[in-house]
């Protein structure tokens, strides 16, 4: 069934990609995004005490959830021919190298304005055991008369 603003309901599930995160998939992303912290490269200095915290090794960068969680919303919204607005993110559990973490988003709200019609989804990225990594609220726009170009 092809997804519009007219169909949705509150409780409808978004299902994201999973994704395997590694020592590689970090490195790729501290290169993107210019980070180069050592929390995300070094277990020598992840050892001990992390800013009153044992990670106990090397963790992933937590936008690779907001990037994850942007997938999910684009590739579910995009076809629909509806606009990715605004995301909110909050880091709840690291994510080490060998976790598989996948987004998942439930429609919360629809409202409809004089200019156009908005979802409001709350997000969360669950790690293998289930366990939430991230949480956070995504908008998005089903413009009148815009599509995703």
């Amino acid at each position: 069934m092809t997804t519009t603003f007219d169909n949705l309901s509150a409780g409808d599930v978004i299902d994201g990609p999973k994704f395997a995160v590694s020592r590689e998939s970090i490195r790729l992303f501290c290169d993107a995004s210019l980070d180069y912290n050592p929390l995300h490269l070094d277990d020598d200095y992840m050892k001990g005490n992390f800013g009153k915290t044992n990670f106990g090794g090397i963790i992933m960068h937590g936008m690779n959830n907001f990037g994850l969680i942007s997938r999910m919303i684009t590739d579910w919204a995009c076809p629909a021919g509806a606009v990715h607005r605004r995301l909110e993110t909050r880091w709840v559990k690291p994510v080490r190298p060998g976790d598989t973490i996948q987004p998942t988003g439930i429609i919360k709200a629809k409202q409809t304005t004089k200019k156009s019609r908005w979802v409001l989804i709350d997000v969360v990225v669950k790690n293998q055991l289930a366990e939430k990594v991230a949480t956070g609220e995504a908008l998005v726009e089903f413009p009148r008369d815009l599509f995703c170009q």
